[in-house]
């Protein structure tokens, strides 16, 4: 081999040895990332859950059932409440079997004003719904049951431990009210056929859904299995006011008194139609037949009261007061006047101030006169009346001279 033959072998040599130790030096290529799907940003998915507050310390479901005190079954219309420092949150009705299930941090978690109603100021959910509610803020809630002719017992929710996202609140236990003579509801609705009670059922869902011709075609098929279903017979009569078919209301009131006469609540929508029609006689006899089983007739009743019975006897009494009035029967429109004043609590008949003014002017009694109408404007600022009803306040102050004209400076 000659010199410039060696000489290329021992650098081809030499070169070989020197790639695999220049290889083993050089750092690993980074791993390529991951490829981002388009449209898709990679942003987090947010929690439902509150920031920094523990999904095991939230409540969803609130599960318990309501059962009467002497085994009877639960009303069709038990209501569950949930009361928070004294404002009522929530409401779900019971079945018929008395279980009932709330959802918290739902839509239906929402302050209710007086009426019933949801407020325009809190009516919009203040959680996601499904979200449930931190125990913290149950601490001062308590659970309530409530329905026509029933005392509730309350359970508080600040002692008791949740299973998971649930709360078991056990038995809200009822108890019916008694009345000092006779009753005020009927006993036919545990004595009517099942089927005649499920008709009844469906046809008070569908009134309170505003389904009337449904409910009509309920109400209708369960006095048909069962005659005597006074209950079904009034919530019919109640279906065809509302459908502005009122004879046949009154035929179907007028059956359910006949059936049972110690059930008041048709005597009274009775005496709501024949007011209506200014038919103060026959105004006269249905309220008095509604009252004379109310406490207040033979109790010296003094101050303001309320009356748990579920018959509204403050409406009885503001009839009864104005079919008096217009009979000319001034004592008796007086009591009757300032018993509903002592009833109406709430209240719900601003025109009651309006007719025991009248019945105490009728009386030279101004000073009175004038209080009543001063309380029927705070109620009722903008009726339509109100223009009318300040000249009357002011012919009354007239009348009622130097006293009237005193008591303003005093009050300057």
């Amino acid at each position: 081999m000659n010199p410039r033959m060696r000489i290329l072998v021992e650098f081809a040599l030499a070169m070989g040895l020197l790639v695999p130790v220049a290889l083993a030096q050089k750092p690993p290529a980074p791993a390529p990332a991951p490829p981002t799907p388009p449209s898709h940003p990679a942003t987090p998915t947010p929690s439902s859950t509150p920031p920094g507050q523990p999904r095991e310390d939230l409540v969803m479901f609130l599960l318990g059932r309501v059962a009467t005190d002497d085994g009877t079954p639960v009303p069709h219309d038990m209501l569950v409440e949930r009361v928070c420092n004294a404002s009522v949150r929530q409401q779900v009705y019971a079945t018929s079997r008395g279980d009932f299930s709330m959802e918290l941090g739902s839509m239906t978690d929402s302050y209710l004003d007086a009426s019933g109603t949801r407020s325009p100021q809190y009516g919009q959910a203040s959680k996601v719904p499904g979200t449930g509610i931190s125990r913290l803020e149950l601490i001062n809630c308590e659970l309530r049951a409530t329905a026509s002719g029933f005392h509730s017992s309350v359970i508080s929710l600040v002692d008791l431990t949740p299973v998971s996202s649930s709360m078991d609140v056990g038995a809200i236990v009822v108890h019916r009210a008694t009345k000092v003579k006779g009753m005020t509801l009927s006993a036919a609705p545990y004595k009517a056929p099942r089927d005649a009670r499920r008709a009844y059922e469906k046809g008070l869902e569908a009134e309170r859904n505003g389904r009337l011709a449904d409910a009509r075609q309920y109400f209708e098929k369960a006095v048909e299995i069962y005659p005597k279903y006074a209950n079904a017979w009034f919530q019919l009569g109640a279906v065809l006011q509302n459908l502005a078919q009122k004879e046949s209301a009154r035929t179907a009131y007028t059956h359910a008194t006949t059936i049972d006469s110690k059930f008041l609540p048709p005597y009274l929508s009775l005496a709501s139609m024949a007011y209506e029609a200014e038919d103060w006689t026959q105004v006269l006899n249905l309220t008095n037949q509604v009252l004379d089983l109310d406490p207040l007739k033979y109790a010296n009743v003094t101050g303001y009261i309320l009356d748990l019975d579920p018959q509204d006897y403050a409406k009885a009494y503001f009839y009864n007061s104005a079919a008096n009035y217009k009979l000319n029967k001034m004592e008796d429109a007086e009591k009757s006047g300032l018993n509903a004043e002592r009833l109406d609590v709430r209240p719900r008949f601003p025109q009651l101030h309006l007719l025991l003014a009248e019945i105490f002017a009728r009386k030279n009694n101004y000073a009175t006169a004038i209080s009543e109408l001063t309380i029927y404007l705070e109620l009722a600022p903008h009726a339509k009346n109100a223009d009318q009803v300040r000249e009357r306040l002011a012919r009354l102050e007239k009348l009622n001279g130097p006293v009237s004209s005193s008591e303003k400076n005093d009050q300057k």
